[in-house]
């Protein structure tokens, strides 16, 4: 692979990378999967042919680790507010079998 085959495969890594993010933010899993998974592939093709590393390199690196922490971010958001959901209709299920156990004995 040459260089500049592993500077594509870089940037289409970058913008694969602002994809993901924005589809990690809209909840899409099987999506966001698929993207970060075709993105390891660009930058394991990419790893060995860009070294040494230049700082326009480095800075494509360091925005796809932004962008990567971004989506973590996303997505954390998103399962701790199904855990609160969950929560809450445990809690509302809970509450039904109490106030219908009251209903029979009346």
């Amino acid at each position: 692979m040459t260089r500049q085959q592993a500077v594509a495969a870089l940037q289409r890594a970058l913008e694969i990378s602002r994809e993901l993010a924005a589809v990690a933010d809209t909840g899409d899993l099987r999506l966001t999967v698929s993207l970060d998974a075709e993105r390891l592939q660009l930058l394991k093709f990419a790893r060995a042919a860009v070294h040494p590393m230049d700082e326009k390199d480095g800075a494509v690196l360091r925005e796809i680790a932004a962008l990567n922490d971004r989506a973590l971010g996303f997505l954390e958001h998103r399962r701790r507010a199904k855990g609160r959901d969950m929560d809450m209709v445990a809690v509302g299920k809970r509450a039904l079998r109490a106030y219908s156990s009251t209903q029979a004995q009346r």
